[in-house]
């Protein structure tokens, strides 16, 4: 009798909403309907559809079960595993929006069926916590292959001709960095892995790490046997102790079976690999603050050049890429620079990985090819704006990117398309916004996060970027003028222009983007004291119409402050605007449209 595998989600997304106590009941429930011997329980990675959550797939049925809860368990152990009967109400689906019909093959679910998984193949496929699991699923082979039969030079050609660019969001040739390290004359060379993924809204590499820690492991020895290099160093963050809980696991793992440490499969190829945590600062994210954290110093980024690849950590030729970008390495090995190369556009080959979150109705990962344009993202795999608000903008590139608004949703996303639109790809990270979203208070967000995370080593940014956000604090509060569009727009530029690191070169993309495309929106604000989207506190006013109040005393029961006093059925209701914190309780309470937001 073949096997059933229970794959059940326990990623960071899915293991907030219990997926190991989901886990347990399974074991639990298995052994009480005598299933022991027939079931096998297999905590995998991240599906990507985080917004059904958790997610537990039946194998081989290829039945996926959505929202599970503990209190499903029993349900699904007794009438799946022993009466062979699907639980329907639980059963992952959508609506074909053409035919109206049910779909429930997930190689038919529009989320999956218009992704392409190279970074993510194995992630909510295989136990990432067992190397045999990942060595089933070719895991290794890419290793044993340019060990055995490629040159350090044919490798290095072969990640070249693919055309793979960084995707940590600067978009360099891999091959290219690759080569420049590999000449380089030195008695030590390193390979760093950048996981240090800081941007608001981005899981990404995280997810990876979570779910395929090996591609990652496997990825590093080949590019350490390409340079020359022996030691590896991973730079994570501490804030997430999932993905480093695995790693360890698979380092420990890989040394075990010597393919990590000294003279790896026989070949007299010896490579290590070290964790390096990380205290959450995402200035570290830029490569050269990243080195300086790993030798013990304050993160601080330095000038380039030299580059990493001549003189980085200790000194010595280094190169570093990030998470995605080596989980893309082992599949190219095997399936050749031609196969990844004929994926994508011109300039930007292959998929690129993207965290979709905000007001989308699929959050979640997804994995598409370069060149798919925006629309397909957020309408066909993310399901459009839920509710039926319409769609505002979209951030890629995180704090160092931009809005994108609807006349962009046809461009085709790729590194060069994303910069001319006044955006960028960034590591990743895809917030959609809707109609409810006020720009201003979008921009003053991403400077908020970037005057915290600033090094603060040089002046445009250290200074500028605090300017900045006092500037548009001021808009917010209705305080704002029209001359001080035009300086917050020539301060952009001084602080574009002049900052030592890309993180103070980018600081204002949220702010020049929504200037380009929201003025109305500042100028709202400015000129006639409103926010459009009623988000910003200060401009905001709450009305009860007595004409329309039923006197029903709801409104005042809500109110947390106690400013709205009325007679129930006999006197309508009034807002003490003193005493009002405008936090909406009686907007969002009032069932007969009384009360009105200004």
């Amino acid at each position: 009798m073949e096997r059933v595998n229970v794959l059940i989600c326990a990623g960071t997304g899915c293991s907030s909403s219990n997926s190991a106590l989901i886990a347990s009941k399974f074991e639990e429930m298995i052994i009480k309907y005598g299933l022991k011997d027939e079931v096998k329980i297999v905590k995998t990675g991240c599906f990507g559809l985080c917004q059904k959550g958790p997610i537990v797939a039946i194998y081989p049925d290829s039945v996926y079960y959505s929202h599970v809860k503990v209190e499903d368990v029993e349900e699904i152990v007794s009438e799946h595993l022993y009466k062979g009967r699907v639980v329907e109400r639980l059963e992952l689906s959508d609506i074909d929006v053409k035919t109206k019909e049910k779909i429930i093959d997930i190689r038919k679910i529009p989320f999956y069926a218009r992704q392409t998984r190279i970074a993510l193949k194995n992630c909510g496929v295989i136990n990432p916590e067992d190397i045999y699991e990942y060595i089933a699923k070719d895991g290794y082979r890419a290793l044993g292959e340019v060990l055995e039969h490629k040159t350090p030079q044919e490798v290095i050609d072969i990640v070249t001709k693919s055309g793979l660019r960084g995707r940590g969001g600067g978009g360099f040739p891999t091959g290219k960095k690759w080569y420049f390290a590999s000449i380089e004359e030195s008695d030590e060379k390193y390979v760093i892995c950048n996981a240090d993924e800081g941007d608001p809204g981005a899981f990404m590499d995280r997810s990876i790490l979570e779910g395929d820690p090996h591609s990652v492991i496997e990825a590093m020895a080949i590019a350490a046997y390409a340079i020359g290099a022996k030691y590896g160093y991973i730079y994570i963050r501490a804030e997430y102790p999932i993905a480093v809980g695995r790693l360890k696991i698979a380092i420990k793992q890989a040394h075990e079976l010597g393919l990590l440490g000294n003279n790896i499969l026989g070949s007299g190829f010896n490579f290590d690999i070290e964790i390096r945590l990380g205290a959450g600062a995402f200035v570290c994210g830029e490569e050269t603050a990243l080195i300086a954290s790993i030798e013990g110093k304050r993160g601080n980024p330095v000038p380039k050049p030299p580059f990493p690849a001549k003189s980085g950590v200790w000194g010595k030729p280094t190169i570093i890429n990030n998470v995605e970008t080596f989980a893309n390495i082992p599949q190219i090995i095997l399936n050749g620079a031609d196969w990844f190369a004929s994926i994508g556009t011109e300039k930007s080959k292959g998929t690129k990985v993207f965290a979709l979150g905000g007001k989308i109705t699929n959050t979640g990962l997804v994995e598409i090819p370069m060149g798919t344009t925006l629309r397909q993202v957020i309408y066909d795999i993310g399901g459009g704006c839920p509710n039926g608000k319409r769609f505002k903008a979209v951030q890629t590139g995180g704090p160092s990117g931009g809005c994108l608004t609807e006349k962009d949703l046809d461009v085709p996303i790729d590194y060069d398309n994303l910069i001319e639109k006044g955006s960028m790809m960034g590591s990743g990270g895809m917030i959609v916004l809707d109609e409810d979203n006020c720009m201003v208070d979008v921009a003053r967000f991403y400077l908020d996060f970037i005057v915290d995370e600033s090094c603060g080593k040089c002046t445009p940014c250290r200074v500028g970027t605090k300017r900045l956000l006092e500037m548009l604090t001021k808009i917010c509060k209705g305080e704002g003028t029209l001359e001080l569009l035009d300086e917050m727009e020539e301060l952009c530029y001084h602080i574009k222009n002049n900052s030592l690191c890309g993180l103070g070169q980018s600081a204002a993309n949220p702010v020049l983007s929504t200037l380009k495309n929201f003025r109305e929106e500042y100028i709202a604000h400015i000129v006639d004291k409103r926010c459009p989207a009623h988000v910003c506190k200060d401009l905001l006013h709450y009305t009860i119409d007595p004409d329309k109040c039923r006197k029903c005393s709801l409104c005042s029961r809500e109110c947390p402050v106690e400013a709205i006093s009325g007679v129930p059925g006999q006197v309508p209701y009034y807002i003490d605007p003193k005493k009002c914190i405008k936090c909406g309780a009686c907007y969002g309470t009032c069932r007969f449209n009384a009360i009105t937001r200004g």
